[in-house]
């Protein structure tokens, strides 16, 4: 399974600490604040692939959270469960109207949570759901390392294989240099935003074999490249 990032915003400090290990265990890559503030701060930064928030957190409350999310065009479409103590019926309609996908309310099973984020993920990011990606005639095996396209086996670098598996983990998100640097070679590199384009070239080179299948990599002038099947835009 392709690794998701996770975003919890949660309080209590003894629930966030289970919630952590829980989806740790299951592979999730886990940020997580008290803060509502830092909140949007963070999955601006790092957007993440779901958001756990609770309804009641430090200098913003949960619903207010939910509703820039959903106003940031980064985050406007990533997925949030609301875990609240509220359970009265006009509480829940309140918190799926300012944009939820889910509610959960306290208290809860982990486990039962977990479950409830693997079915929002998998109808929101199938991609998340497999080892196998797919994108038009592109598919990739994640575990076995390989890309074909057409059937065609695809050989690839490693940095170009990351880079590709990137854009297959997110299709039609358009991703700026500098968002491709941290995602694919980490925060921490000092390579330069010129290297991007380096490896979008052999990307292409490779992915469309010099020429024999279209171009699946968009070019987003003063944005940057997303992985769709328009070309230039």
């Amino acid at each position: 399974m392709a690794r998701a990032k996770m975003l919890l915003v949660e309080d209590d400090a003894a629930l966030a600490e289970l919630l952590i290990w829980h989806f740790k265990r299951e592979d999730f890559e886990v940020s997580h604040t008290v803060d509502g503030e830092e909140a949007l701060l963070l999955a601006q930064e790092n957007v993440p692939d779901i958001v756990l928030l609770d309804w009641m957190v430090e200098s913003l409350s949960g619903i207010e959270v939910c509703r820039r999310l959903r106003r940031m065009n980064g985050t406007a479409n990533v997925p949030i469960i609301m875990l609240t103590a509220r359970g009265e019926e006009e509480d829940r309609v309140r918190g799926l109207e300012t944009g939820a996908d889910d509610y959960v309310t306290k208290p809860f099973s982990p486990r039962e949570l977990v479950a409830r984020v693997g079915a929002v993920l998998r109808r929101v990011r199938p991609a998340l759901a497999g080892e196998t990606l797919t994108f038009s005639d592109v598919e990739m095996d994640t575990v076995g390392h390989k890309v074909r396209r057409g059937g065609q086996v695809i050989p690839l670098g490693p940095t170009e294989f990351r880079l590709l598996k990137h854009f297959l983990e997110h299709p039609g998100w358009v991703f700026s240099r500098e968002r491709l640097l941290d995602s694919v070679w980490g925060q921490d590199s000092d390579i330069e935003l010129r290297t991007v384009d380096v490896h979008i070239r052999r990307l292409r080179k490779a992915i469309n074999a010099d020429g024999r299948y279209h171009d699946i990599i968009r070019t987003v002038r003063s944005a940057g490249y997303a992985l769709d099947t328009d070309g230039v835009a």
